[in-house]
């Protein structure tokens, strides 16, 4: 057989393959609506108004753009850049702040990371999952305790979790 012809043949067949394994040029992402966003936000300050906290709830999408932020009335007036801050950087990351915190110590090799804008590991922020996709980022600032920040952000997530379910 004409070596020009087997040459073609195998050209066509390496591009018909790369056609059918090509991948899309776009994709679908899930997001919160606004009202959901919300109603974490809403849960989240409820419990910490339960325990007599005064904070600031913040809801980011999965980029870190806000989409509610919410500042109880004697909060801090820096508390709800620190939770917005807690929510991006939890959806940044896909991880709870306070997971970040440990893995950010001083004479860990990832410490430098702690010190990039807009990075806030502090316990307080923890992502929005649903259906095993990162939609969001629920941030708390003002409890005492960045621990009460974080169990605040997750009655947020609580109160939303059957609306996430798939």
């Amino acid at each position: 057989m004409n070596p020009r012809i087997l040459a073609c043949a195998g050209t066509a067949i390496a591009i018909l393959a790369t056609a059918g394994q090509a991948e899309d040029a776009t994709f679908t992402t899930r997001n919160l609506t606004t009202e959901t966003a919300l109603k974490a936000a809403q849960a989240a300050m409820h419990m910490c108004r339960g325990e007599g906290f005064q904070v600031s709830v913040a809801v980011v999408d999965r980029g870190g753009a806000v989409q509610v932020v919410l500042r109880d009335r004697f909060a801090s007036p820096g508390s709800p850049d620190i939770a917005k801050g807690k929510a991006a950087t939890a959806a940044s990351f896909k991880m709870p702040t306070s997971d970040l915190d440990r893995e950010l110590q001083p004479g860990r090799p990832t410490a430098g990371i702690r010190n990039l804008p807009n990075v806030v590991a502090v316990a307080g922020g923890v992502p929005i999952e649903a259906g095993g996709s990162l939609v969001g980022g629920i941030g708390v600032s003002g409890a005492p305790g960045p621990a009460n920040d974080e169990r605040c952000a997750r009655a947020g997530i609580k109160a939303i979790a059957e609306d996430l379910e798939l």
